[in-house]
Parts: C-alpha cells; sequence; structure tokens
C-alpha cells in the first residue's frame, strides 16, 4: 500500500525556517521531519511513499535526489566518479514525488496524487506530525469498517497546565497530559479510491472541510482513536519540543 504524504504547504508560521525551504524539511535531530514521518511508516513495512509537492518543492527533490550522500559515508574515486557506501541505515524506499501546485489546496493535492496511484486504497498523512500510532491496527480498523476513509482521531496535549482551586485557594496543580484536550483529526488517513468523488472543488478543495464533512454526513467516515503520542510542528515552539524529545533517551514516535 502506497503512502502519501503531503508536503506542499508553506508553513508561514514557522517564520524564517520556511523561508527558504517547505515545512516538511524543518530538521529534528539532523533529519527533515518529513525523513522522521517516512521512518514510522517504514517501521511497519510500509516502503513506497508519494510526496505531494508544492511550496518549494525542488528542495525536496533535492534531498532526495542526493538522499544517499546525505545519509550515508561514502568514498569518491575523483577519476572514475565511482561512489562506494559505507555504514549507515539502508532504507529501501520507493519515493515518487508529484508536483500538485504552489497554491493547491489539500483535497486538490490529494485528489491529484490519487489518480497517479490509481484504483488501490492508499495511506495519507501530513508532512509535519509524528505519532507513535500503531499502522496495523488502523489498517485493520479500516479494513473492517468497510467506510472509504478512516482518519486517526487523537487527543493533543493541554498547552497550559491547570490549578484546583477551593474557596479562593490552590489546593494542587496539574501538569499538560496527551489527553487534555478533545479528539481533533490527527491524521494518519486510510482511503478508498473513491473518496474522489468527494473532492468537488478541484484544486482549491480544502480535504478538512467539505470532503471530510460529507463523508461524516455519509457515514463514510471512521475515526481510529489513538491515545498515544502525537505532537504536530506547526510552531517554533513545536520545533524545540520535538528537538528536546529526540535528545531524550527514548523519542515516543521513534518505532524504529
Amino acid at each position: 500500500m502506497k503512502v502519501v504524504i503531503l508536503a506542499g504547504g508553506m508553513g508561514t508560521r514557522l517564520g524564517e525556517e520556511t523561508a527558504v525551504k517547505p515545512k516538511p524539511m524543518v530538521e529534528i535531530g539532523g533529519h527533515p521531519i518529513l525523513w522522521h514521518i517516512m521512518k514510522i511508516y517504514a517501521a511497519y513495512g510500509f516502503h513506497e511513499f508519494v510526496i505531494a509537492l508544492g511550496y518549494k518543492g525542488f528542495v525536496i527533490k533535492d534531498y532526495f535526489l542526493n538522499f544517499l550522500p546525505w545519509t550515508r559515508n561514502f568514498s569518491i574515486d575523483t577519476g572514475s566518479g565511482r561512489i562506494t557506501y559505507h555504514d549507515g541505515a539502508e532504507t529501501n524506499w520507493t519515493v515518487h514525488l508529484i508536483d500538485t501546485g504552489y497554491e493547491t489546496m489539500t483535497g486538490g493535492r490529494i485528489r491529484i496524487v490519487s489518480e497517479f496511484i490509481g484504483d488501490e486504497p492508499f495511506m495519507v498523512t501530513y508532512g509535519d506530525g509524528v505519532a507513535n500510532v500503531d499502522l496495523h491496527a488502523l489498517l485493520e480498523f479500516h479494513k473492517r469498517s468497510g467506510k472509504l476513509a478512516t482518519l486517526t482521531a487523537v487527543r493533543p496535549a493541554a498547552r497550559f497546565g491547570s490549578l484546583v482551586l477551593n474557596d479562593g485557594a490552590v489546593t494542587s496543580f496539574h501538569e499538560k497530559s496527551q489527553s487534555g484536550e478533545g479528539w481533533i483529526n490527527g491524521g494518519f488517513f486510510v482511503l478508498e479510491p473513491e473518496i474522489r468523488r468527494y473532492i468537488r472543488d478541484g484544486d482549491a478543495t480544502v480535504w478538512e472541510q467539505d470532503p471530510l464533512e460529507s463523508l461524516a454526513r455519509d457515514r463514510q467516515l471512521g475515526a481510529f482513536e489513538h491515545r498515544g503520542f502525537w505532537h504536530p510542528m506547526d510552531t517554533l515552539r513545536d520545533v524545540r519540543l520535538l528537538e528536546d524529545l529526540w535528545r531524550s533517551s527514548a523519542p515516543p514516535w521513534k518505532v524504529w
């Protein structure tokens, strides 16, 4: 099953980071967050990716054209040009890089890459979030549901801790928790090819609006509840948080 990664957005809230690169190429631990996402899928046996490009897509193309030199140690014979790669993990990925337009919305990008994929189900996620989602359980849930689409429902960490008050006094503090907010769309979709008929406005279609709302009204949208780690990279604060987690002894999304 192919995995679509939406990698065309501008990421304006990341300021100077995305002035020179698309959001999925912002680095966590010396690797683009796009690499982290692909490693999550590869850990579950999904090795074929379709990257939906848009804003500064040439940066992502350049990354994969030079993927081995970027990720492996190597020796080069300058006379023949022959390169010998040494240590470093082999990935064995197949990566399709599809230009889906500079200003195309998420629904339009999904429609374009779904036509490239053809008449088979596929996975989709955003190019700016990591999680320890059990992808095998997600896929099995989708198959059992018989629905056209399944999203992964997550509960983001509360932004602030909370106070317990009693008669004008603070009695205890509660730290921020992953279950502090309600359920939201966390990406990590499984889609059937028939979802194309829900993308009615072409490139201007926002996937998270009319298509998902229509699928829900038609009872064709399943929700796989993920109660583990999930975190988007929307702001520089998120970048710093994910960087700190990566430096820890056990980054929560490192399932490989």
